[in-house]
């Protein structure tokens, strides 16, 4: 979903063309390369009962079909003249002098974009000859994501995603809630009575994982109830409801790519040290941003107890780093330098530590992290700015807010609701 985003940002900020195109029947289409028999269907008239049948193509329900799918799908498109990017399987590219391609797949759903409309054409009339193809259009509507254009860029929601969720639990009349949890929250020790059946909690929380992929907002929130799917109690439901209701006060909230040209990543990485009161293990945040839109963020329980609060930021600007080696990789595949990425922490500690080549007591128990930042630092990949605890975009996935402070960082963060009341 991240490349997803990424490449909506490059879109809006070229001013290309984009289009989506659906594979009729996408497993059918692939080549068994195994030996892999299957018994006579019932009703088959035959005289051989103790026969079976050999595939020679692929069936939905074979462990096989994806692979064989996405192998037959990616020798289509290299046979075209495009590029697979390793950084990203899914992700194809097309260059030649002035004409960009760009081809991103997700099982028989395609998105394809470019800068050449006759080009694009040519390409879609190949697709039509190698495959049983539909062609749906401009981007519209791309997995459970709703996308319009305007000149100021490409904006993404989920609001009839959103609108199901809060229909499905009976909250459709209820008061929006102001913030998705409620601040000071005690719901790791909470001594509720435990609720027998979980079916509805899982199934309110895998819904709302996919609703974080427009809603960063909601990391947090979703980071601490998810923690309760094997036992829940009677608070936790209660908490996912507020969430619900926070959702019904915002269904058509998400995120809006601008046709800025600004193209260069930007860093907002966090932490709430000991913040878990079971483990005492910190909890690491970041929200990349390429030009002013968000494009990848993350919530994340530490794997290890960190023993002060620079070295729990430290292991979030780690964290952090990975993301960016990975997003400056992806980038560079479709021709988009990066000069050095900034990256604001709030934590004074953290960025000394990182800045100077000392290794002393207080870093000895995160050499491995201290090694990557210091050389990233040193190489000039990154440059480390200290940044106010009030202006940390990342602080809205670290812990729950007040009203205000929700308000101010969620429209620092690129979040846009065109339906919300002026």
């Amino acid at each position: 979903m991240t490349t997803v985003r990424l490449l909506l940002r490059l879109v809006a900020a070229n001013n290309w063309e984009m289009y989506q195109m659906d594979v009729n029947n996408a497993f059918l289409h692939g080549d068994l390369e195994e030996e892999v028999y299957m018994k006579i269907p019932p009703g088959y008239r035959h005289t051989h009962p103790n026969k079976v049948c050999r595939l020679r193509k692929s069936l939905y329900g074979l462990k096989q079909a994806p692979r064989c799918w996405f192998k037959k799908l990616s020798d289509s498109l290299l046979r075209f003249g495009f590029v697979q990017s390793y950084d990203d399987y899914s992700l194809f590219s097309y260059t030649r002098k002035v004409i960009e391609l760009r081809v991103l797949v997700y099982v028989d759903d395609l998105l394809i974009c470019g800068n050449h409309s006759h080009m694009l054409q040519k390409f879609k009339e190949y697709l039509g000859k190698c495959f049983s193809m539909k062609d749906l259009g401009k981007l519209k509507y791309f997995l459970g994501f709703e996308v319009s254009r305007g000149p100021e860029g490409i904006f993404v929601s989920q609001r009839k995603y959103a609108l199901d969720i809060v229909t499905d639990t009976g909250n459709l009349g209820c008061q929006p809630a102001a913030t998705p949890l409620e601040q000071n929250h005690k719901l790791a020790i909470s001594t509720s009575h435990v609720l027998t059946d979980p079916k509805k909690y899982r199934r309110l929380m895998g819904r709302l994982i996919y609703l974080v992929h427009t809603r960063p907002e909601l990391s947090y929130s979703v980071h601490v109830l998810s923690q309760f799917m094997k036992k829940h109690r009677q608070d936790h439901w209660q908490a996912a409801l507020r969430v619900v209701r926070f959702i019904k006060g915002s269904l058509g909230q998400g995120i809006m790519f601008s046709s800025s040209a600004d193209l260069s990543l930007t860093v907002f990485c966090d932490s709430d040290w000991s913040s878990c009161p079971l483990t005492r293990r910190s909890l690491s945040a970041f929200v990349v941003m390429l030009g002013d839109s968000p494009i990848s963020w993350k919530t994340k329980k530490q794997k290890t107890v960190s023993h002060s609060s620079a070295e729990a930021e430290y292991r979030s600007m780690a964290a952090a780093l990975r993301e960016v080696k990975w997003l400056r990789k992806l980038l560079k595949g479709l021709d988009v330098e990066q000069k050095s990425t900034r990256f604001f922490c709030d934590s004074k500690a953290a960025i000394h530590i990182a800045s100077n080549v000392v290794f002393h007591e207080r870093t000895k128990h995160i050499e491995n992290d201290f090694n990557a930042v210091r050389d990233a630092v040193q190489a000039g990949l990154i440059k480390l700015h200290h940044i106010r605890t009030q202006d940390q975009v990342a602080d809205i996935l670290i812990k729950a807010l007040g009203r205000a402070q929700f308000r101010n960082l969620l429209s620092k963060l690129g979040i846009h609701d065109p339906h919300a009341p002026t």
